[in-house]
Protein backbone atom coordinates (compact mmCIF):
# COMPACT_ATOMS: atom_id res chain seq x y z
CA UNK A 1 0.00 0.00 0.00
CA UNK A 2 1.23 3.69 -0.56
CA UNK A 3 2.56 5.22 2.61
CA UNK A 4 3.18 8.72 3.12
CA UNK A 5 5.75 10.02 5.79
CA UNK A 6 5.01 13.88 5.37
CA UNK A 7 1.71 13.99 5.23
CA UNK A 8 1.87 17.76 6.97
CA UNK A 9 4.67 18.57 4.85
CA UNK A 10 7.27 20.37 6.39
CA UNK A 11 5.90 20.97 9.70
CA UNK A 12 6.11 17.59 11.46
CA UNK A 13 9.94 17.01 10.50
CA UNK A 14 10.84 21.08 11.75
CA UNK A 15 9.22 20.37 15.20
CA UNK A 16 10.20 16.87 15.49
CA UNK A 17 14.08 18.64 14.68
CA UNK A 18 13.31 21.20 17.17
CA UNK A 19 11.84 19.17 19.92
CA UNK A 20 15.34 16.54 19.57
CA UNK A 21 17.47 19.04 19.76
CA UNK A 22 16.07 21.07 22.71
CA UNK A 23 15.74 17.87 24.45
CA UNK A 24 19.78 17.07 23.64
CA UNK A 25 20.69 21.02 24.25
CA UNK A 26 18.90 20.22 27.79
CA UNK A 27 19.93 17.36 28.64
CA UNK A 28 24.05 18.13 27.77
CA UNK A 29 23.31 21.26 30.17
CA UNK A 30 22.11 18.71 32.67
CA UNK A 31 25.02 16.70 32.37
CA UNK A 32 26.65 18.90 32.89
CA UNK A 33 25.98 19.97 36.73
CA UNK A 34 26.01 16.18 37.00
CA UNK A 35 29.66 15.93 36.88
CA UNK A 36 30.31 18.75 38.91
CA UNK A 37 28.00 17.71 41.23
CA UNK A 38 29.17 16.85 44.89
CA UNK A 39 27.12 14.26 47.06
CA UNK A 40 25.66 11.32 45.52
CA UNK A 41 22.00 12.75 45.43
CA UNK A 42 22.56 15.56 43.22
CA UNK A 43 24.41 13.54 40.97
CA UNK A 44 21.56 10.91 40.54
CA UNK A 45 19.05 14.23 40.23
CA UNK A 46 20.77 15.63 37.65
CA UNK A 47 21.43 12.26 36.18
CA UNK A 48 17.39 11.65 35.69
CA UNK A 49 17.11 15.06 34.02
CA UNK A 50 19.28 14.47 31.91
CA UNK A 51 17.92 11.19 30.67
CA UNK A 52 13.98 12.58 30.77
CA UNK A 53 15.38 15.53 28.92
CA UNK A 54 17.50 13.22 26.06
CA UNK A 55 15.15 10.16 26.16
CA UNK A 56 11.65 11.97 26.69
CA UNK A 57 11.66 15.28 24.74
CA UNK A 58 14.68 14.68 22.71
CA UNK A 59 13.82 11.23 21.49
CA UNK A 60 10.76 9.94 22.58
CA UNK A 61 8.43 13.06 21.46
CA UNK A 62 10.43 13.93 18.23
CA UNK A 63 9.57 10.29 17.47
CA UNK A 64 5.56 10.72 18.18
CA UNK A 65 5.09 14.26 16.56
CA UNK A 66 6.81 12.70 13.37
CA UNK A 67 4.71 9.93 13.57
CA UNK A 68 1.97 12.44 13.36
CA UNK A 69 3.28 13.21 9.36
CA UNK A 70 2.70 9.34 8.67
CA UNK A 71 -0.50 8.29 6.81
CA UNK A 72 -1.88 5.22 4.66
CA UNK A 73 -4.36 6.64 2.31
CA UNK A 74 -7.43 4.27 2.65
CA UNK A 75 -7.20 3.27 6.39
CA UNK A 76 -7.39 6.06 9.54
CA UNK A 77 -4.59 4.85 12.14
CA UNK A 78 -4.95 4.27 15.85
CA UNK A 79 -2.46 3.86 18.06
CA UNK A 80 -2.49 1.72 21.64
CA UNK A 81 -2.23 4.56 24.30
CA UNK A 82 -0.74 1.75 27.05
CA UNK A 83 2.46 0.92 24.67
CA UNK A 84 2.64 4.47 23.34
CA UNK A 85 3.02 5.89 27.19
CA UNK A 86 5.36 2.39 27.40
CA UNK A 87 7.77 3.23 25.17
CA UNK A 88 8.32 6.80 26.24
CA UNK A 89 9.38 5.12 29.67
CA UNK A 90 11.42 2.70 27.79
CA UNK A 91 13.53 5.65 25.76
CA UNK A 92 13.81 7.62 29.38
CA UNK A 93 15.38 4.34 30.79
CA UNK A 94 17.80 3.27 28.45
CA UNK A 95 18.86 6.83 28.32
CA UNK A 96 19.07 6.87 31.88
CA UNK A 97 20.92 3.30 32.41
CA UNK A 98 23.17 4.41 29.71
CA UNK A 99 24.31 7.38 31.89
CA UNK A 100 24.41 5.34 34.71
CA UNK A 101 26.75 2.70 33.28
CA UNK A 102 29.42 6.01 32.18
CA UNK A 103 28.61 7.90 35.24
CA UNK A 104 29.32 5.02 37.91
CA UNK A 105 33.03 5.18 37.91
CA UNK A 106 35.80 7.08 36.76
CA UNK A 107 38.06 3.58 35.48
CA UNK A 108 37.96 2.49 32.15
CA UNK A 109 35.83 5.41 30.48
CA UNK A 110 36.08 4.77 27.47
CA UNK A 111 34.90 0.69 27.56
CA UNK A 112 31.90 2.67 29.71
CA UNK A 113 31.16 5.12 27.32
CA UNK A 114 30.73 1.95 24.50
CA UNK A 115 29.02 -0.21 26.96
CA UNK A 116 26.84 2.29 27.67
CA UNK A 117 26.22 3.46 24.19
CA UNK A 118 25.58 -0.35 23.14
CA UNK A 119 22.80 -0.32 25.98
CA UNK A 120 21.33 3.07 25.42
CA UNK A 121 21.13 2.50 21.56
CA UNK A 122 19.48 -0.87 21.92
CA UNK A 123 16.71 0.69 24.02
CA UNK A 124 16.15 3.55 21.94
CA UNK A 125 15.56 1.63 18.82
CA UNK A 126 13.50 -1.08 20.76
CA UNK A 127 11.55 2.31 21.98
CA UNK A 128 10.68 3.09 18.37
CA UNK A 129 9.38 -0.56 16.79
CA UNK A 130 7.26 -0.77 20.44
CA UNK A 131 5.87 2.70 19.40
CA UNK A 132 5.20 1.00 15.32
CA UNK A 133 3.83 -2.06 17.01
CA UNK A 134 1.56 -0.07 19.09
CA UNK A 135 -0.11 1.75 15.42
CA UNK A 136 -2.90 -0.34 14.09
CA UNK A 137 -4.49 -0.16 10.95
CA UNK A 138 -6.31 -1.76 8.18
CA UNK A 139 -3.34 -3.34 6.55
CA UNK A 140 -0.19 -5.74 7.78
CA UNK A 141 2.83 -4.37 8.19
CA UNK A 142 6.42 -5.94 7.30
CA UNK A 143 9.88 -4.17 7.33
CA UNK A 144 12.83 -4.67 5.29
CA UNK A 145 15.29 -6.28 7.63
CA UNK A 146 18.34 -4.44 6.07
CA UNK A 147 16.67 -1.29 6.87
CA UNK A 148 16.32 -2.23 10.47
CA UNK A 149 19.58 -3.27 11.13
CA UNK A 150 20.69 0.08 9.58
CA UNK A 151 18.21 1.85 12.16
CA UNK A 152 19.59 -0.27 15.13
CA UNK A 153 23.27 0.20 14.36
CA UNK A 154 22.37 4.10 13.53
CA UNK A 155 21.03 4.23 17.01
CA UNK A 156 23.80 2.74 18.90
CA UNK A 157 26.03 4.76 17.43
CA UNK A 158 24.24 8.01 17.90
CA UNK A 159 24.10 6.79 21.97
CA UNK A 160 27.52 6.14 22.04
CA UNK A 161 28.11 9.91 20.63
CA UNK A 162 25.43 11.20 22.82
CA UNK A 163 26.85 9.69 25.98
CA UNK A 164 30.69 10.95 24.82
CA UNK A 165 29.14 14.45 24.58
CA UNK A 166 27.79 14.11 27.97
CA UNK A 167 31.32 13.81 29.62
CA UNK A 168 33.53 16.51 27.53
CA UNK A 169 31.31 18.98 26.88
CA UNK A 170 31.45 22.23 28.59
CA UNK A 171 31.67 25.58 26.64
CA UNK A 172 27.84 26.55 25.58
CA UNK A 173 28.64 27.51 21.88
CA UNK A 174 29.76 23.22 22.14
CA UNK A 175 27.06 22.27 23.77
CA UNK A 176 24.65 24.18 21.01
CA UNK A 177 26.44 22.46 18.46
CA UNK A 178 26.58 18.94 20.01
CA UNK A 179 22.56 19.01 20.73
CA UNK A 180 21.76 20.51 17.07
CA UNK A 181 23.61 17.02 15.72
CA UNK A 182 22.06 15.19 17.92
CA UNK A 183 18.74 16.20 16.80
CA UNK A 184 20.43 14.99 13.38
CA UNK A 185 21.33 11.70 14.32
CA UNK A 186 18.50 11.33 16.04
CA UNK A 187 15.95 12.06 13.46
CA UNK A 188 18.03 10.01 11.17
CA UNK A 189 17.16 6.78 13.22
CA UNK A 190 13.19 7.17 12.84
CA UNK A 191 13.40 8.00 9.55
CA UNK A 192 15.94 5.09 8.70
CA UNK A 193 13.66 3.01 10.59
CA UNK A 194 10.09 4.65 8.83
CA UNK A 195 11.60 3.38 5.51
CA UNK A 196 12.03 0.14 6.61
CA UNK A 197 8.13 0.05 6.90
CA UNK A 198 5.89 -1.17 4.45
CA UNK A 199 2.15 -1.90 4.58
CA UNK A 200 0.43 -4.75 2.84
CA UNK A 201 -3.45 -4.69 2.31
CA UNK A 202 -5.54 -6.29 5.10
CA UNK A 203 -9.34 -5.83 5.93
CA UNK A 204 -9.94 -2.22 4.78
CA UNK A 205 -13.71 -2.06 6.74
CA UNK A 206 -14.20 -0.38 10.22
CA UNK A 207 -12.24 1.18 12.28
CA UNK A 208 -8.87 -0.17 13.91
CA UNK A 209 -8.70 -0.35 17.80
CA UNK A 210 -7.33 2.25 20.18
CA UNK A 211 -6.48 5.87 20.04
CA UNK A 212 -6.17 8.84 17.52
CA UNK A 213 -2.63 10.44 17.81
CA UNK A 214 -4.54 13.50 17.74
CA UNK A 215 -6.54 12.98 20.87
CA UNK A 216 -3.33 11.91 22.37
CA UNK A 217 -1.32 14.95 20.96
CA UNK A 218 -2.96 17.29 23.67
CA UNK A 219 -1.83 15.66 26.90
CA UNK A 220 1.13 14.72 25.37
CA UNK A 221 1.98 18.56 24.67
CA UNK A 222 1.29 19.74 27.83
CA UNK A 223 3.36 16.84 29.38
CA UNK A 224 6.28 18.24 27.21
CA UNK A 225 5.51 21.72 28.08
CA UNK A 226 5.54 20.95 31.27
CA UNK A 227 8.70 19.22 31.38
CA UNK A 228 10.73 21.33 29.39
CA UNK A 229 9.59 24.50 31.87
CA UNK A 230 10.30 22.18 34.63
CA UNK A 231 14.30 21.69 33.59
CA UNK A 232 14.40 25.09 32.60
CA UNK A 233 13.77 25.95 36.39
CA UNK A 234 16.07 23.35 37.73
CA UNK A 235 18.61 25.08 35.77
CA UNK A 236 17.96 28.26 36.69
CA UNK A 237 17.48 27.85 40.36
CA UNK A 238 20.49 25.82 41.12
CA UNK A 239 23.37 27.42 41.56
CA UNK A 240 26.54 26.40 39.70
CA UNK A 241 29.97 26.15 41.18
CA UNK A 242 31.00 29.27 39.12
CA UNK A 243 27.37 31.16 40.38
CA UNK A 244 28.81 30.25 43.81
CA UNK A 245 32.58 31.51 42.95
CA UNK A 246 31.32 35.21 41.34
CA UNK A 247 29.03 35.48 44.42
CA UNK A 248 31.79 35.16 46.97
CA UNK A 249 33.86 37.43 45.02
CA UNK A 250 31.17 40.11 44.73
CA UNK A 251 30.93 39.76 48.30
CA UNK A 252 34.38 40.00 49.34
CA UNK A 253 34.14 43.19 46.71
CA UNK A 254 31.54 44.89 48.62
CA UNK A 255 32.58 44.06 51.73
CA UNK A 256 36.53 45.37 50.88
CA UNK A 257 34.64 48.67 49.62
CA UNK A 258 32.45 49.25 52.94
CA UNK A 259 35.62 48.60 55.23
CA UNK A 260 37.61 51.42 52.96
CA UNK A 261 34.68 54.12 53.05
CA UNK A 262 34.34 53.55 57.38
CA UNK A 263 35.94 57.04 59.11
CA UNK A 264 39.26 56.39 60.61
CA UNK A 265 39.24 55.93 64.12
CA UNK A 266 40.89 59.09 65.98
CA UNK A 267 44.42 58.43 67.14
CA UNK A 268 45.05 57.67 71.31
CA UNK A 269 46.68 60.37 72.90
CA UNK A 270 49.58 59.44 74.88
CA UNK A 271 49.91 59.32 78.28
CA UNK A 272 46.13 58.43 78.07
CA UNK A 273 43.52 61.28 77.80
CA UNK A 274 40.08 61.33 76.12
CA UNK A 275 40.84 61.02 72.11
CA UNK A 276 40.65 64.30 70.52
CA UNK A 277 37.57 64.28 68.37
CA UNK A 278 37.21 64.86 64.75
CA UNK A 279 35.83 68.09 63.22
CA UNK A 280 32.43 68.22 62.74
CA UNK A 281 31.06 70.51 59.83
CA UNK A 282 28.16 72.98 61.66
CA UNK A 283 25.88 74.37 59.48
CA UNK A 284 24.79 78.11 59.95
CA UNK A 285 22.71 80.68 57.76
CA UNK A 286 25.00 84.03 56.21
CA UNK A 287 23.62 87.53 56.77
CA UNK A 288 22.68 86.87 53.20
CA UNK A 289 20.03 84.29 53.97
CA UNK A 290 22.10 81.70 52.43
CA UNK A 291 24.18 78.57 53.79
CA UNK A 292 27.94 78.28 55.15
CA UNK A 293 29.68 75.97 56.31
CA UNK A 294 31.84 76.11 59.39
CA UNK A 295 33.68 73.11 61.46
CA UNK A 296 34.33 73.21 65.19
CA UNK A 297 36.49 71.48 67.21
CA UNK A 298 35.25 69.73 70.18
CA UNK A 299 38.44 69.02 71.83
CA UNK A 300 38.32 72.25 72.70
CA UNK A 301 36.75 73.11 75.89
CA UNK A 302 34.24 76.15 75.48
Amino acid sequence: MEIHHFQHGWVTPAVSYTLSALGSLLGLICATRLRAAHTRGGRLWWLTLSAVAIGGTGIWTMHFVAMLGFSVPGTPIRYDATLTAASALLAIAAVGAGMLVVFGGERARALRIGAGGLLAGLGVAAMHYMGMYAMHLNGELGYDRTKVIASVVIAVVAATVALWLTVTVQKPVVIIGAALIMGIAVNGMHFTGMAALSVRPGALDGTPSGTAATTMLIPIGLAVIFAVLGLVYALMATPTDEDRAAAAYLAARLEKGAAASRPAAAPTPPFGGVPAAPHIPQQRKSALGGATWTYRDRSRRE
